[in-house]
């Protein structure tokens, strides 16, 4: 069973969320075996899908959006890149103290799905649950459990660090750089940029 691709329903969508790290024959042949399988739903609902977590081409979009709706009939919308934030917008790298800057802060978990985005430090006070996302141009802390992508540092800062409380993320981003987090690395609550890898403290 393929799983690059999670389906969320929300009041007003459903949401395919797709793994960054999967490329486009497995994008397609989960699209495939999963599209079917919301049939039923839209028997009696026209709510649009929005297709996150991975950024693609004009090109791919087109080729997804045909997949979509070969099997429903249905208004399909795609997350844009941020003009500010995210892998794609970096032009090169920095360092910038962030032990002061500016912050926002989330008073609730940030659920699947959702995501949260600021050009300083963000802090979650709760989960980021998987398929949530936060992108922060300063330090991400997250005072429960990160399940979910986050990315700090996201304008190009190699100082930004990733602290939570529990780390059960299967990767994080600080800067242009990414990091695959191991079942021994998720006890280690920080991780910042040293020696151009992302490290635990």
């Amino acid at each position: 069973m393929l799983n690059n691709i999670r389906i969320k329903q929300t009041t007003d969508e459903i949401v395919l969320n797709i793994n960054v790290q999967a490329d486009n024959t497995v994008i397609i042949q989960e699209l495939e075996e999963k599209l079917p399988k919301l049939k039923d739903f839209y028997k009696n609902s026209n709510v649009p899908i929005r297709v996150t977590g991975k950024l693609f081409s004009e090109t791919e979009r087109v080729l997804i959006e045909k997949i979509i709706k070969e099997e429903i009939s249905v208004e399909v919308k795609f997350d844009d890149a941020s003009d500010l934030l995210g892998l794609h917008a970096i032009k090169k790298t920095f360092e910038l103290e962030t032990e002061i800057s500016e912050t926002r802060y989330v008073y609730n978990s940030v659920r699947s799905g959702s995501k949260e985005e600021y050009v300083g430090s963000i802090v979650v006070c709760g989960d980021v649950n998987s398929g949530a996302e936060i992108v922060a141009g300063g330090n991400i802390i997250v005072l429960g459990t990160l399940r979910g992508v986050a990315h700090s540092g996201a304008n190009g800062n190699t100082k930004a660090i990733i602290a939570a409380n529990n780390m059960e993320a299967t990767q994080i981003r600080i800067s242009n750089l990414v990091k695959e987090i191991t079942e021994k690395e998720e006890r280690c609550p920080i991780f910042c940029i040293k020696d151009g890898e992302i490290k635990a403290l």
